[in-house]
């Protein structure tokens, strides 16, 4: 692993950090946490990979800002989740970026399941999706269940990127 991939990782998975313990404490990201990470995530691209380098940060912003806006749009996810996972994707190669992303939508799925088993609720909830099915509409979780209430998705976007880094450095040859 170069030493700017290390440094670029470190400053990512701190910025990560910050996001979660302020989703924790006061269930909101800062934006002004999220527009250094931008910053910083073109930065050390472009110095990196010169154009290249930068044309690949866009593209991992688009990338991971297309996948989660849509879970915005439909009430699925609070918009700093979004936006954090769009400053997730300033930071990687495209292709890697698309990988946090999906991780991280995975790891989502898996806090969400982990949480209605935890809280008891797990008959509930898939009765629920399987009226969802039988009725061909969407239907809106009570106001005692679980799976209405929203979690710290910057948990989820940590672990996802966390896998990307991982799944990176395996492809890299772990620091060949």
């Amino acid at each position: 692993m170069s030493m700017e991939l290390l440094v670029s990782t470190v400053v990512l998975v701190g910025l990560l950090g910050v996001a979660v313990v302020s989703d924790l404490l006061h269930h909101r990201i800062p934006n002004m946490l999220v527009l250094l990470g931008l910053a910083l995530g073109l930065g050390a691209q472009m110095y990196s990979g010169g154009i290249s380098g930068l044309g690949d940060s866009l593209l991992g912003i688009l990338i991971c800002f297309a996948l989660f806006l849509p879970m915005y749009a439909f009430g699925g996810m609070a918009a700093g989740d979004v936006k954090l996972m769009a400053m997730v994707g300033s930071f990687l190669p495209f292709h890697f970026a698309l990988w946090a992303a999906m991780f991280s939508l995975i790891a989502g799925g898996i806090c969400g399941f982990l949480i209605v088993l935890y809280r008891g609720q797990l008959f509930q909830t898939l009765g629920r999706y399987w009226l969802i099915l039988r009725a061909q509409a969407y239907l809106a979780p009570t106001s005692d269940e679980v799976a209405g209430k929203p979690f710290p998705y910057s948990i989820a976007i940590l672990i996802g990127t966390l896998g990307s880094i991982y799944w990176q450095l395996i492809a890299s040859g772990l620091g060949d």
